[in-house]
């Protein structure tokens, strides 16, 4: 019996995920060794550099692999709840217990060990909402079984929140993916992406400009899907009047109203009438546009107040130099602009292993865990660094077949949900090092140095691996 189930593990695995997992963390130990090298104790597995306690972690991990794949499959979906509860309880004892390193409180110390719960939480928080959504009696219409999968969501995002590790509480956004896969509307996630797209555009631009951009959005929308002109250039005609009612009509009470603020107010006002004309006419999209009018005016006012006292300063000053707002080199700046001259003094082909000057002189904080991708720019150059997005690459389309070829509705949507926490950490990772996102301090997956990431990944992995072999059991 178990020589039967061994020869079905090791003839319908996927080796291909394999090979790239093995790859990943080869040259994650080869980059960390870079990043601490010392010509003075040139060994790899000198006690002064981090590859050596790296190389256990990626020891570790080959035994955490092969447990997972030895583990029945049907655990997994059975015990998602349980997991996920224990999963919980971690980030609630972090809170309470945890040390806090660089301003975040989310690390458990055990003797001379730290571990990272909430990486273990983003396994969990897949699994259960593979189980709640993958059920048969699921249906995405019903506003209360999709509470319950925002439920799954939102409660480690908020936990992670309170760790003030803002990095990996985003990481939980991305489950909209596999919502999205199971049924979720188009127009929900493109109104999500909107609304990322409004608080960015509300620090760049003052509030009353954006809401009149979204109030013009929403009227063209309206005249979009309705086709009344007619009712659009009343509607038009009356915000007109009102704004300008407001705007000089109480200059003579020595009240000046900016332009602006008045047509604002005017949008406002026109609210009721148009909920009353969409409820006359049965128009359920109107109460929809409505409905993203309140809420994307909400989000516009409200982005000051959450970027002043909800964000951390370090938080603030990088989105400010990132978009450009304002810069300081030698301050918040100093990490991305030193590894932008990392990876671009690398040129086509790189300066070769351990000749890297940036990566070697240490001029880049964090180097060996959020910023390790530099040193793959400086030493192996535009190739090399093209080489390991490939990887990513070529493993998210691997996991996406994997997810795409499942029977079962959990297998398939635990899939997406590891597609979907690759792809963030790993376009995020890249894009702060060459400074298209801001730096929120989340690992490069199987290369940065830690073990709590590399674990969590590896598990994230091979559970789906044992997934898809389970199917053939």
């Amino acid at each position: 019996m178990l020589r039967s189930r061994g020869y079905s593990i090791l003839t319908k695995v996927d080796w291909g995920v394999i090979l790239i997992w093995m790859a990943l963390m080869g040259i994650g130990l080869l980059c960390i060794y870079a990043s601490g090298f010392d010509e003075e104790h040139p060994r790899f597995f000198d006690v002064r550099n981090r590859s050596r306690l790296q190389a256990f972690w990626v020891g570790m991990a080959c035994v955490i692999a092969i447990f997972v794949m030895v583990v029945e499959s049907r655990f997994y979906s059975i015990f998602a709840g349980t997991l996920y509860f224990i999963a919980l309880l971690l980030i609630v004892a972090t809170l309470i217990f945890g040390s806090e390193v660089n301003g975040s409180k989310s690390w458990l110390s055990f003797g001379v060990v730290s571990l990272q719960p909430v990486e273990f939480v983003k396994v969990a928080t897949a699994l259960m909402l593979a189980k709640v959504v993958g059920t048969y009696t699921f249906r995405m219409q019903n506003l209360r079984e999709l509470a319950l999968a925002l439920f799954v969501i939102l409660v480690p995002f908020a936990l992670t929140l309170l760790q003030h590790d803002t990095g990996s509480a985003l990481v939980f956004a991305v489950f909209i993916i596999v919502l999205y896969r199971a049924g979720l509307k188009g127009l929900i996630v493109l109104s999500c992406l909107f609304l990322v797209f409004l608080f960015i555009l509300s620090l760049l631009v003052e509030p009353p400009a954006v809401a009149i951009f979204i109030g013009l959005l929403c009227f063209a929308l309206f005249m979009i899907f309705s086709k009344r002109y007619k009712v659009s250039l009343i509607a038009i005609a009356a915000i007109a009047a009102v704004t300008l009612t407001l705007h000089f009509g109480l200059r003579p009470l020595d009240a000046d109203l900016p332009l602006f603020e008045s047509l604002v107010i005017a949008h406002a006002a026109m609210l009721p009438v148009a909920a009353a004309y969409a409820w006359w006419h049965k128009l359920r999209y109107m109460f929809s546009i409505i409905l993203l009018f309140v809420l994307s005016v909400g989000i516009n006012y409200s982005v000051d107040y959450v970027f002043d006292n909800v964000l951390k300063e370090h938080q603030r000053r990088r989105i400010n130099d990132l978009l450009g707002i304002e810069s300081d080199l030698k301050g918040w700046g100093y990490n991305v602009h030193q590894s932008k001259v990392a990876i671009g003094s690398g040129g086509l082909t790189g300066k070769g292993f351990l000749e890297g000057t940036q990566t070697k002189g240490n001029f880049v904080p964090e180097q060996s865990t959020d910023f390790i991708f530099c040193a793959v720019g400086e030493e192996w150059g535009f190739v090399g660094a093209t080489l390991v997005v490939g990887l990513y690459l070529f493993l998210l389309i691997r996991i996406v077949n994997i997810a795409e070829r499942q029977k079962s509705a959990f297998a398939k949507l635990y899939g997406y949900g590891v597609a979907a926490i690759l792809f963030f950490h790993t376009i995020v990772n890249i894009g702060m090092t060459i400074g298209i996102m801001p730096v929120v301090g989340i690992p490069l997956p199987f290369i940065s140095y830690g073990g709590s990431s590399l674990w969590a990944f590896t598990i994230l992995l091979f559970v789906l691996l044992k997934l898809d072999v389970g199917k053939y059991e």
